[in-house]
């Protein structure tokens, strides 16, 4: 009898949780994404603390790093993972600058179209900027807290690495506020930005890897 009141409870409890996430009228959509477009494009810069779970189905708990993030326009990003490790990826000149703990590599993103959809694919995240219906394939959704829009990739080669791109943006701020990068597998990651600040000065030398 405990376990069926138990299932019951949990199933009412799930029942308003998914019940929660509402798909959006097209006036909706067209009012969010304006506003969006709108707030954006004044972004010069930003600057944002991190914090990034990775979930393995195998994993009982995920995985937990956290680091800073900096971008400046029109394509400059840094990626600083400072807990529990250090790490860094630096998207520069169509190059990719990776640090790991003084190891240091580069990449030619410029002859990978993998890295240039990467890059365009994280820069658009931050921003804001990711209405490309060439691209993906975009729902809308909302909640009390969110707006959210659902991407899936077009192209193969895209669907390779990622199934689905989850931005959340706060129903009272035009930017992104968390990032779910959901894989083939489903497993996915969740980056969730904290103490984010818009068109603070930042020199070019940040983004020295």
């Amino acid at each position: 009898m405990k376990i069926r009141m138990l299932l019951a409870l949990f199933l009412c409890a799930m029942t308003t949780v998914f019940s929660q996430e509402q798909k959006m009228s097209a006036s909706e959509i067209a009012d969010f994404k304006a506003t969006v477009e709108k707030d954006t494009k004044n972004i010069k810069s930003l600057k944002t603390d991190f914090i990034q779970y990775k979930h393995l189905d195998f994993l009982a708990k995920d995985i937990e790093t956290s680091g800073k993030m900096m971008f400046k326009t029109p394509n400059l990003l840094n990626w600083q993972y400072t807990k529990p490790y250090q790490y860094s990826i630096v998207f520069k000149n169509n190059k990719v600058y990776i640090n790991d703990q003084g190891k240091k590599n580069t990449v030619d993103a410029g002859n990978s179209k993998m890295f240039e959809k990467i890059n365009k694919l994280i820069i658009g995240s931050v921003s804001g900027n990711m209405f490309d219906d060439k691209e993906f394939v975009i729902a809308y959704f909302k909640t009390k807290e969110f707006y959210i829009t659902k991407l899936s990739p077009k192209t193969a080669a895209i669907k390779k690495y990622i199934k689905q791109v989850d931005l959340y943006f706060p129903i009272q701020d035009a930017t992104v506020s968390q990032v779910k990068l959901i894989e083939p597998s489903n497993d996915f990651t969740r980056i969730v930005f904290k103490n984010k600040v818009i068109n603070a000065k930042i020199d070019d030398s940040a983004f020295t890897n």
